[in-house]
């Protein structure tokens, strides 16, 4: 050892510098060699025995592997104070530059731990139901605000100024960044105002047709929501007109439990007919229609013998009781269920059904409609009524068999 010292008494002031330098720079490369050990061994061994949460999210290996990084420009920015004839100018510049890197190392740090807390929050190990709130917006707009400071305390150390002299000066050009990062500003806003009144989330089904959007959102980010459209194609949507547009959400009818029918029959009018004694009796034995039939046995006896109902009437009083009974219609609160005639058109008399399927999913309710009206369309000749037909020799050829049925031949 002191051999080292004599040895370093005896060089020029400027050699001198170069070897207390030298050594400065190898210590701070251990050090950054035995922080990144400590860190990324002893404390991720202590991390992985505490339980799941935040305490994981902070001593994630990227936010870890950072701060080792920022460890030799610290060990410089120490050191510096040993060097002698190190002249104050060199020193300033190096001192200055070391600080630079610490603040470079720990704006990447805080960007990393945000980036884990998003995938912490996506994974759904936090709250139970926040899983379907994004927060990735937050998150970039973090990121972006830790960037700025960052690179304006960088700038400040860098000219040796103090940063309140650069956002003085910033000030002065509010209105271009306004321009600058106006979509930024806008659709952060909106984001926020889309979050507080859970009017998005993830995995939401969504309408906007002035974007050619109609599907599933999978991606809420600062700037865009991201749609994948049931072609698979995507759709990509600046945040901000979510908020200044109208769009439709169907996560209401998700929740509700319930799909709606919105669907009519166009009965031929001129298949229509008062219901004959003949046809009273066919149709007596329908186990659907017994309700209704002792509803009219306690009206006048006239209205139905004289030929007042029409087969129209008895057949929407069975498409009623038909769809109360299937246990595919659902029948909870909120769950209208009507059978209803709108008026006569050039394409016959739709009779229409205004209903909600048990499920939601899209496949199951399609399947449930279509069989509801397969069977409706099936047991229409029973009541002497035919589905409207355009083809010009559709009526010659059923008129014969629904006279008859009407005769009850």
């Amino acid at each position: 050892m002191g051999v080292v010292l004599a040895f370093l008494e005896n060089l020029q002031p400027w050699a001198k510098v170069g070897v207390e330098l030298l050594a400065l720079a190898l210590v701070a490369m251990a050090s950054g060699v035995l922080a990144r050990v400590l860190l990324l061994h002893a404390v991720r061994g202590w991390r992985l025995g505490l339980p799941k949460g935040w305490a994981q999210v902070l001593l994630h290996d990227p936010v870890l592997v950072h701060l080792a990084k920022a460890t030799p420009s610290v060990v410089v920015q120490l050191g510096l104070r040993w060097v002698e004839y190190l002249p104050l100018g060199l020193s300033t510049a190096l001192h200055n530059l070391a600080v630079s890197f610490t603040i470079y190392h720990l704006v990447r740090a805080v960007c990393a731990l945000l980036q884990e807390l998003n995938a912490f929050h996506e994974r759904g190990e936090g709250r139970a139901d926040a899983r379907d709130l994004s927060i990735k917006s937050y998150v970039q707009l973090g990121k972006l605000l830790a960037w700025v400071v960052g690179l304006l305390l960088i700038a400040a150390t860098l000219m040796d100024r103090s940063p309140v002299l650069l956002l003085s000066g910033l000030g002065a050009m509010s209105a271009v960044l306004m321009l600058v990062f106006k979509d930024t500003i806008l659709s952060f806003v909106a984001g926020v105002q889309l979050a507080s009144n859970d009017m998005l989330r993830v995995g939401d089904w969504i309408e906007m047709p002035k974007e050619g959007a109609n599907g599933a959102v999978v991606d809420i980010t600062l700037n865009i929501v991201k749609v994948q459209n049931w072609d698979k194609t995507i759709s990509t949507i600046p945040t901000w007109k979510l908020m200044s547009e109208s769009f439709k959400n169907w996560r209401g009818m998700f929740d509700a439990g319930g799909r709606r029918i919105l669907r009519a029959l166009h009965i031929d009018a001129t298949t229509v007919r008062p219901l004959t004694d003949a046809q009273r009796t066919s149709l007596a034995g329908q186990a659907l229609l017994q309700d209704f039939w002792q509803q009219q046995a306690q009206q006048p006896q006239g209205a139905l013998l004289a030929g007042e109902m029409s087969n129209l009437a008895v057949f929407s009083a069975y498409t009623l009781a038909y769809l109360r009974a299937h246990p595919g219609i659902a029948k909870g609160p909120g769950m209208h269920l009507l059978v209803r005639m709108l008026e006569p058109t050039a394409m016959g008399i739709p009779l229409q059904l205004y209903c909600y399927t048990a499920s939601t999913v899209w496949v199951e309710h399609e399947a449930m409609q279509s069989a509801v009206f397969d069977h409706l369309i099936t047991v229409m000749p029973e009541f002497g009524l035919a589905v409207y037909q355009r083809s010009s020799d559709y009526g010659s050829r059923l008129l014969g068999p629904v006279l008859s049925m009407r005769d009850g031949t």
